[in-house]
């Protein structure tokens, strides 16, 4: 693989984690209960505010997470100078691999308040390390593609390009753009995420090109030998009916798009469009960018608008950085013996922070017409009429991953996952979670 010398994967991520889960370590083998088999769940207690569903989003990068879960010499060097945990403990996490099961739902999936994201089964000592990296991922991820989903579906079936790179931690731009295309975005202007998921990638000048040359045309011209006809010229620098004309001239009726990146875009738009059209470029295509979100997109809807370029507030969430999801043990053994029996347990919290206990499978109720009723959730026998209507799938088995899949299959799910979902979840108005949570 070429030595792009940026760390868009990291050889190991054990250390993506808080102290307190290698002191809980550290304590736990003292104590024999370590090895105690137990059962974590990953869920949000609430959808953030004004939002009517969630989207899962980062698995394949947990999964990614779980195989680099390994402690190197450096690593442990590191945790013995600082006197984090004690001799018997390192020399635990130097042979760590993590040999439980992870269920999950599958990425590119919705979820609600209550859902069990993801499942981790194995001993309390190789489940609790996982805690803190995968709630950065989740977290991370799935805000991201909730802001794209409710995007792309503002767009109404116009493509997106994710441009946020410059607005994030150079890390977390790889990730953004990736969980924006499982959320519906066609493309991105990163290449580093290009290079490591596949994601298609765009772009072409910005305003100091323009800027660069004697002349509005200079600069046009320049780019159009390079690139080709098919290119897309950016009109707003100085003035943009002027830039279109001159664009149409130097590259003739086949020019691909003209980009607009300032000003009132719904009028600009359709002044733009009725000047390509008597112009003769016809099939010239309009870019908008310009701090967007799904409010100003979708009031861009009667606008004739081609693509929409989307950066800050994408990949910050749209408002809402993180899906506050949390990591919480739900059952453990009652013993360290084999086949002893799993005890529910959850946290018993006023302010909004009980959880259920127990074991979960999950399900979506369909009403008559084949659309999404409710999310349900039980600890006990699954009902008949649920059986085939089960969302977990096997991710991790024994250690091993299994349910690793191409991202384009993800971005095909949420598709056919939103559309089942009842027509209110795309009103951008704020309201509750589309589907009730029931508990059986």
């Amino acid at each position: 693989m070429t030595d792009l010398r940026l760390p868009v994967s990291v050889p190991s991520t054990a250390l993506f984690t808080d102290q307190y889960e290698l002191t809980m370590l550290q304590a736990a083998l003292r104590d024999g209960t370590a090895d105690r088999p137990c059962v974590f769940e990953c869920f949000t207690r609430r959808l953030p505010e004004g939002r009517r569903y969630g989207v899962v989003a980062g698995t394949g990068r947990v999964l990614d997470a779980v195989e680099g879960f390994r402690f190197d010499a450096a690593q442990l060097d590191f945790l013995r100078e600082r006197g984090i945990v004690d001799g018997p403990t390192l020399e635990w996490l130097a042979g760590f691999r993590f040999h439980g099961d992870v269920w999950g739902y599958p990425e590119g999936e919705v979820y609600f308040p209550g859902s069990p994201v993801l499942r981790v089964e194995g001993s309390f000592a190789e489940c609790v390390l996982l805690e803190t990296v995968i709630l950065s991922i989740m977290n991370h991820d799935s805000a991201v593609a909730a802001a794209a989903s409710r995007m792309s579906a503002a767009a109404g079936g116009r493509p997106l390009i994710e441009m946020g790179a410059r607005r994030t931690h150079e890390l977390s731009a790889v990730a953004a753009a990736r969980a924006a295309y499982v959320g519906g975005f066609a493309a991105t202007s990163d290449l580093a995420a290009g290079f490591r998921y596949g994601i298609p990638t765009t772009g072409t000048a910005a305003h100091a090109f323009t800027l660069l040359h004697d002349s509005e045309r200079d600069a046009f011209t320049a780019q159009v030998e390079s690139m080709g006809r098919g290119t897309t010229l950016l009109v707003d620098t100085y003035d943009v009916r002027e830039a279109v004309r001159t664009a149409v001239e130097v590259a003739g009726p086949g020019l691909g798009a003209v980009r607009l990146d300032s000003g009132d875009l719904l009028l600009m738009a359709h002044r733009v469009r009725q000047q390509l059209d008597e112009l003769g470029a016809r099939d010239t295509k309009i870019v908008v960018t310009s701090d967007l979100d799904e409010y100003a997109i979708a009031s861009l809807a009667a606008a004739p608008v081609d693509t929409y370029g989307v950066g800050t507030q994408l990949v910050t969430g749209s408002g809402h950085p993180t899906c506050s999801m949390v990591y919480k043990l739900v059952a453990r053994a009652t013993s360290t013996e084999p086949g002893a029996p799993l005890l529910p347990v959850a946290k018993r919290s006023t302010g909004g922070k009980s959880s259920v206990g127990g074991r979960k499978w999950a399900a979506r109720r369909l009403d008559e017409d084949g659309f999404a009723a409710a999310e349900v959730l039980g600890t006990g026998e699954v009902p008949k009429d649920l059986a085939e209507r089960l969302l977990p799938v096997p991710l991790v088995r024994a250690g091993s991953v299994i349910g690793r899949e191409p991202l384009e299959a993800a971005r095909a799910r949420h598709i056919e996952a939103r559309a089942a979902l009842p027509l209110s979840a795309t009103q951008l108005s704020r309201g509750e979670a589309v589907l009730p949570t029931e508990y059986l």
